[in-house]
């Protein structure tokens, strides 16, 4: 396969150097929202069925009771940690952490989507067989007779590690059998935290990708087999989608205006695609063109760049253009981009820059010594953001572009993960930012 990148991006992605591609292909979102396999529709459906399932979640986790059944985390202002980045000056307008990093039962992000599914699974299930009508509160799926149901049946999926641990969490809290494919490059304290909870973890030599074709082709002759597909799954895709209302009704608290004079800035670690494309989708229709949407990606693993910004219609791998898909950052740590999220994008990203590891061992050390926040080296990659649009020729080219230049603007850094690391992990994480 021949693979064509445009000349401005070319070296520097095949040198593995940090970039910022900018989307030619992104509409205004009226038209673009219109167009595509999924509708904001879909996104109010989603936010109420959390509404709906939130007896049930505060039922299964007590860390939940407190706030009702809602995973939800906090929008912090950062501003020593924005001086500590280098974000001082006013035109990197003002800085905020989504701190997905600490999200209830999952610790990441993958909390949104990966316990969402379940939940709507269990649901299902639970509907064809007769145990629940349609006016019953679903917390009876934490009842014994569901748990006898479900005990029959396993959740299955392939997983770098966040997303098996939140699938594994919410299906054991259900009484599930579980099985998560890990990939070669999950890390082994997630591993043990799955076995822990009583799942199976089959692990691969083979990469993310290998390791969810290989999940899928297992539970695909299995009818008592629930396969959480990431690379086509709209249950995923729909769970994160719901954040960006939460991300709303925190800014409307704080008083942030969001329109065309004060544009937001969303800057989104990915690896396969789906939780950040949920969240920019579900941005998307929550705030139209004052919303810009970039993913985050390392030097060495940027699937979803390599792939969109080619204008190929096969789906092109990191291998493809001869990077090695090798990253500390192991949530992000995937060949190729999921072509149902890449789709769902082209009308509605605007850019994807990449990141180098050093440089996020260096941020994950920040974010701790200056916020406490505590993270895991991907959710540190939307850190560079503000820096790329403020301080390249590409970015002040995307500002100019849509009159952005010299407006009140606001950045959320989305922290996708980092409250479960063990101490041990974390110290050396820190350790890593002088190496």
């Amino acid at each position: 396969m021949t693979i064509r990148l445009p000349a401005s991006i070319r070296d520097d992605v095949l040198a593995a150097r940090p970039t910022l591609w900018l989307n030619p292909g992104v509409r205004p979102a009226a038209v673009a929202l219109d167009a595509l396999p999924v509708h904001p529709r879909e996104v109010a459906e989603a936010r109420a069925n959390w509404r709906r399932i939130a007896t049930l979640l505060a039922r299964c986790f007590p860390e939940l009771e407190a706030t009702g059944g809602a995973i939800a985390s906090d929008l912090i202002e950062a501003d020593a940690l924005r001086a500590a980045l280098g974000y001082g000056a006013e035109k990197f307008g003002r800085i905020f952490v989504k701190a997905d990093n600490s999200l209830p039962v999952a610790g990441s992000i993958k909390a949104r989507g990966g316990v969402y599914e379940v939940m709507m699974a269990a649901e299902r299930l639970a509907r064809e067989r007769g145990l629940i009508g349609d006016d019953d509160d679903l917390s009876a799926l934490a009842g014994d007779d569901a748990r006898a149901l479900f005990a029959r049946h396993t959740i299955s999926v392939g997983s770098t590690g966040n997303l098996g641990l939140s699938i594994g969490v919410a299906a054991r809290a259900l009484g599930f059998k579980a099985v998560v494919h890990m990939s070669s490059d999950a890390k082994a304290w997630k591993v043990e935290r799955l076995e822990r909870l009583g799942v199976e973890v089959v692990r691969h030599r083979a990469d993310y990708t290998e390791a969810v074709e290989r999940a899928r082709a297992e539970a695909a002759d299995d009818a008592s087999v629930h396969f959480v597909d990431d690379e086509r799954s709209r249950l995923l895709f729909l769970g994160y989608s719901a954040a960006a209302d939460e991300l709303r009704a925190q800014l409307e608290a704080r008083g942030v205006a969001v329109d065309a004079d004060h544009p937001l800035f969303l800057h989104l670690p990915c690896g396969i695609g789906g939780a950040p494309g949920g969240v920019a989708f579900g941005a998307k229709a929550a705030f139209g063109d004052a919303v810009h949407c970039f993913f985050a990606e390392p030097v060495q693993s940027p699937c979803a760049l390599v792939h969109m910004a080619s204008g190929s219609t096969d789906l092109v791998s990191v291998y493809d253009v001869g990077l090695t898909n090798h990253t500390e950052a192991d949530g992000l740590a995937v060949g190729r981009m999921s072509a149902f999220v890449a789709e769902v994008m082209r009308p509605l990203l605007s850019g994807i820059f990449t990141v180098a590891d050093d440089d996020l061992f260096r941020w994950l050390a920040l974010a701790w010594e200056t916020q406490g926040i505590r993270l895991e080296p991907s959710a540190a990659a939307g850190f560079a953001g503000p820096g790329f649009l403020a301080d390249t020729s590409a970015g002040r080219f995307y500002l100019d572009r849509f009159d952005l230049r010299g407006k009140t603007s606001t950045n959320v850094l989305w922290a996708t993960g980092g409250a479960f690391v063990p101490e041990p992990q974390f110290e050396d994480f820190l350790a890593r930012r002088g190496r």
